[in-house]
């Protein structure tokens, strides 16, 4: 950081569909790519942003956290998110810049995070980027039985993609329910830390293991085996938003929440 700039944290949401995740790629157009160069627009000076995560592709973000280093006003921050609104195409919005230390950090300072995953109970032409339709009926009193083993579980390397270095697999898992809306399911999950592909992972599984009806006793198998192979195929990317993150300084509650 330079010793004449300041750290900010900024605010954001992306609808995913049209960008290869949020970290920048070569020869791909990602999240992070189109806000750095808006930012280095604004400032007049190359910004990179570092996140607080990574999303993949077609996967979206109705709160997402980045921090960057750069000299900024205090009065200029309303005119930097007007400016920035209006530089970003509409799949990406600025909700606000939050001034911070300087030793903050968008992805290690994160105490919690949630995703929701939403699957359509009918097919349809309108919302086909942001759900996954499910031709089969879910069973949300069987989903949530499940949710209690994987509550109760630490280690999630069967749910970890492959190819991926990890320091460790462990996660501690605050929140997960199944959640019928009347034309949507709501699959909602907050930890302190995320694999990558996990929550994909989870739902894939837990959407096979409605159709076999097996007891929860199976997915504590799936998940003592601790390889990937017995764990069921990812949902695809459409239907997941990362919804929240949590700093300890940071108490402006989630601008915008998606829902269905």
């Amino acid at each position: 950081m330079n010793q004449n700039s300041n750290r900010y944290f900024i605010e954001l949401a992306y609808k995913g569909t049209n960008y290869h995740g949020w970290q920048i790629q070569p020869n791909a157009i990602t999240v992070q790519e189109e806000l750095n160069k808006a930012l280095s627009i604004l400032a007049k000076t190359p910004i990179e942003t570092l996140g607080c995560g990574r999303t993949d592709t077609g996967v979206h973000a109705s709160q997402f956290y980045a921090h960057f280093d750069t000299v900024l006003e205090s009065d200029e921050i309303k005119t930097w998110i007007k400016k920035l609104n209006s530089i970003l195409k509409n799949d990406m919005f600025i909700f606000d810049i939050h001034a911070v230390d300087a030793d903050a950090h968008a992805r290690f300072d994160a105490t919690s995070r949630s995703y929701s995953y939403y699957i359509a109970k009918h097919k349809t032409i309108f919302l086909r980027d942001l759900m996954w339709h499910s031709p089969i009926k879910l069973d949300i009193a069987y989903l949530n039985s499940l949710t209690d083993v994987l509550k109760s579980n630490r280690q999630f390397e069967s749910f970890s993609k492959t190819g991926v270095e990890q320091s460790t697999y462990e996660c501690d898992i605050t929140e997960a329910v199944w959640i019928e809306h009347e034309h949507s399911y709501q699959f909602k999950i907050s930890a302190n830390r995320f694999l990558r592909g996990m929550v994909r992972a989870i739902v894939g599984t837990f959407y096979e293991l409605n159709k076999t009806q097996l007891p929860p006793s199976e997915l504590k198998r799936i998940l003592d085996a601790a390889n990937r192979s017995e764990a069921g195929a990812a949902a695809p990317p459409q239907g997941l938003f990362l919804e929240q993150i949590t700093y300890p300084y940071l108490t402006k509650a989630n601008q915008s929440p998606f829902q269905l």
